[in-house]
C-alpha cells in the first residue's frame, strides 16, 4: 500500500507469485519428484519405463536422459533437472540417471537444514566447498589406465551396458564399441581425441542383437539408382561428387526460339552430349563407384549403367564427410577437377536387402577413420533401446580414451567420497560444516538406490559399506547382480572418471541454482495478438488488440 492508502499494483492481473519458504519448498518438491521418477531405473537391477506420447508412440527405456526428454515437464524447477540430464548426456554420454538422483538427494538434505533456519546461501557455499573437495578426492582415488588397451576399455563399455535392456548381449556389443572407438581415435600431442560423430549407428529390426556388427566403412540407407547398374563391385574406386549430374537450369527465365525441327534435334543432342561428357569424366578418372550428394539425371544414369559404374544419389552431407574419412576420397564440387588422386578405395561396395529396404554397403576400407555399427534386433523397440545403449557405451569408451582414468562402479567412489568428506568436514567451522556433512550424506544416495533396486536392505548395506570404507576398502560397492557388498574394481565394474566428475558438477550446480531461488513470478499470458518473433514491435499487441506492426 502507498502512503495514501491506494494499493500499488506492479504485476499484471492474472500473474502469480510465490515467495520465500513457500517458493523454495515448491521448487525442491518438484525437483525431488523428477529424481523419484528416474530413481528406480538406476543400476543393473533398475526397472524400465514405458513412455507413451500424445501420438501414441511408445518408448521403452531405462536411459535417464531419454526418459526425461520424453516427459512433458511443466514446472520450471523440474525443467532444470531435465536440463542437467541433457547436459550430462551431451558431455559424457552416461550417468544421466545418477546426476538427477544426486541432485534430488542434495536438495532433500538441504531442505532439512533450511527447515532448521540455516540460510540457503550458507548451504550453497557449504555445498560448493564440499563439491570441490569431492572432485579432488575422486581424482586422487582414480586408477590410471592405458587408453589403447582393449581389455581395459572392454570393462568400461561392458559396465555401461550392464544396466541396459541389452545386458544379455553386452560382451558382444562391448567388443564392437571398443573396436569402433579404437579405429577412429586419433593421436594428438596430449593423448588421444575420439570424435563420436565418426561412428555412424544404423539400425534395422530383424535378426538378433548378436547379428549387430561393425563395418569397416559406411552403410548408406539408399539404393543403387539404376536397375542396369552392377549390384556389387570388388576393389571399388569411389568418386565423391557434391554437385548434380544434371543440366543446370538458368537462374533467370530464358526462352529459346526454335524455327526448325532440326534445331530441336540439335538442342536435344547437345543436352545428351553434355551429360555424356560428365559421365566420361567419371570414367576417365577410373572410378567404378559414384556417390553423389545431389541428383543424377535419368540419361546420365543410363550412361553410367552402360559404363558399369555403380551410382548412388542424394546422399546426406554428413554421410559424404564420413565416406571421405573412411575411403580416403576427396570430395569434388566440379567434375572437371576429378582425377585419379581424388578417388577413395573400398574392398567391396554392394547393395544388400535388409527387411524391405535396399541399402548400399561400402566395406573393407583400409584404415577407415569413420566406421558404421549396424544394429539388429527382434523388434523396433529393442533396436531403439540397443542404439541408446550403444550411444552410452561409445561415449564412455571415448571418455576413457581421452581421459585415461577410471573408478569402480556400484556406488564405490560415491561411498569413498562420502567417507572422506565426513572426516574433512570435521575441520570446518560453523554452519558450513553442517552443509558439508549433508553433502556427504547425499553422495550415499547412489549406493543406497542401487541396493534398494536390487532388493537389498538399505540400512544393512549402508552399515556394511561404511565399515569397509573405514578399513581402506575404497572400491567396495553394491554388487547388485549378486545382492551383496563386494570389491567392484576386482569384479571389473569400471566407470570413467570423466563421468563421475560431470555427475558431481552438474548435480551440485543444479541443486545450488534451485536453492538460491526465493521468489517465483509467473506472468499471465498477453492479451491480443502477439507480435512478430524475436521481440520487434511485439509489445504493441496488447494495445487494444492493435495488429502488430
Amino acid at each position: 500500500m502507498s502512503a495514501t492508502g491506494q494499493p500499488v499494483i506492479i504485476l499484471k492481473e492474472g500473474s502469480g507469485e510465490s515467495r520465500g519458504r513457500e517458493a523454495q519448498r515448491n521448487n525442491i518438491a518438484a525437483a525431488k519428484l523428477i529424481a523419484e521418477v528416474v530413481r528406480t531405473s538406476l543400476g543393473p537391477r533398475g526397472m524400465d519405463k514405458m513412455l507413451v506420447d500424445s501420438m501414441g508412440d511408445v518408448t521403452i527405456t531405462n536411459d535417464g536422459a531419454t526418459m526425461l526428454k520424453e516427459l512433458d515437464v511443466q514446472h520450471p524447477a523440474a525443467k532444470m533437472m531435465v536440463e542437467i540430464s541433457k547436459a550430462t548426456d551431451n558431455e559424457v554420454g552416461d550417468g544421466t540417471t545418477s546426476a538427477v538422483v544426486v541432485a534430488g538427494a542434495l536438495l532433500e538434505k538441504a531442505e532439512d537444514l533450511i527447515n532448521k533456519d540455516v540460510h540457503p546461501v550458507v548451504v550453497v557455499d557449504g555445498y560448493s566447498r564440499a563439491a570441490e573437495k569431492a572432485q579432488s578426492i575422486l581424482e586422487q582415488i582414480a586408477e590410471k589406465v592405458d587408453p589403447e588397451s582393449r581389455p581395459d576399455l572392454l570393462k568400461v563399455a561392458n559396465t555401461s551396458m550392464l544396466t541396459k535392456l541389452v545386458n544379455e548381449d553386452s560382451p558382444h556389443l562391448a567388443g564392437i564399441v571398443v573396436d569402433a572407438i579404437l579405429q577412429i581415435a586419433e593421436k594428438r600431442e596430449k593423448g588421444f581425441k575420439a570424435d563420436i560423430e565418426n561412428v555412424k549407428v544404423e539400425k534395422k529390426p530383424g535378426g538378433a542383437l548378436t547379428d549387430t556388427k561393425l563395418i569397416q566403412g559406411i552403410v548408406l540407407d539408399k539404393e543403387v539408382v539404376h536397375s542396369g547398374m552392377p549390384r556389387r563391385i570388388d576393389d571399388a574406386k569411389i568418386a565423391l561428387v557434391n554437385s548434380a549430374l544434371e543440366i543446370e537450369k538458368t537462374e533467370f527465365s530464358a526462352e529459346i526460339r526454335i524455327n526448325d525441327p532440326q534445331q530441336m534435334q540439335q538442342f536435344m543432342d547437345e543436352e545428351t552430349s553434355i551429360l555424356k561428357g560428365m559421365v566420361e569424366k567419371v570414367e576417365a578418372a577410373g572410378a567404378n563407384v559414384l556417390i553423389c550428394q545431389k541428383g543424377i539425371d535419368d540419361l546420365a544414369q543410363h550412361f553410367l549403367a552402360k559404363a558399369g559404374v555403380l551410382a548412388v544419389r542424394r546422399v546426406k552431407e554428413s554421410d559424404m564427410t564420413k565416406l571421405a574419412k573412411a575411403t580416403g576420397a576427396r570430395m569434388v564440387t566440379n567434375l572437371d577437377d576429378l582425377n585419379t588422386k581424388d578417388l577413395g578405395y573400398a574392398k567391396l561396395v554392394e547393395e544388400k536387402k535388409l527387411e524391405d529396404d535396399k541399402w548400399v554397403f561400402v566395406e573393407g576400407c583400409k584404415n577407415p577413420k569413420a566406421v558404421t555399427v549396424l544394429v539388429r534386433g527382434g523388434t523396433q523397440r529393442i533396436v531403439d533401446e540397443a542404439e541408446r545403449a550403444l550411444h552410452d557405451a561409445l561415449m564412455v569408451t571415448k571418455d576413457v580414451v581421452e581421459l585415461p582414468a577410471v573408478v569402480a562402479g556400484g556406488g564405490a567412489p560415491e561411498e569413498e567420497v562420502s567417507f572422506q568428506l565426513r572426516n574433512w568436514a570435521q575441520k570446518l567451522s560453523g554452519r558450513e560444516q553442517l552443509a558439508a556433512l549433508k553433502f556427504a550424506d547425499a553422495m550415499e544416495s547412489i549406493p543406497m538406490t542401487l541396493a534398494e533396486n536390487a532388493g537389498m536392505d538399505p540400512i544393512d548395506t549402508q552399515v556394511d559399506l561404511r565399515a569397509r570404507h573405514g578399513k581402506e576398502g575404497k572400491w567396495y560397492g553394491v554388487d547388485a547382480l549378486n545382492g551383496k557388498v563386494a570389491d567392484m574394481y576386482a569384479k571389473s565394474v569400471w566407470e570413467p572418471l570423466a563421468v563421475k566428475l560431470q555427475i558431481l558438477r552438474a548435480a551440485t550446480e543444479a541443486a545450488s541454482m534451485i536453492l538460491r531461488i526465493d521468489d517465483v513470478i509467473a506472468s499471465s499470458k498477453m492479451k491480443g495478438p502477439a507480435g512478430p518473433p524475436g521481440g520487434g514491435m511485439g509489445g504493441m499487441g496488447g494495445m487494444g488488440g492493435m495488429p502488430p506492426m
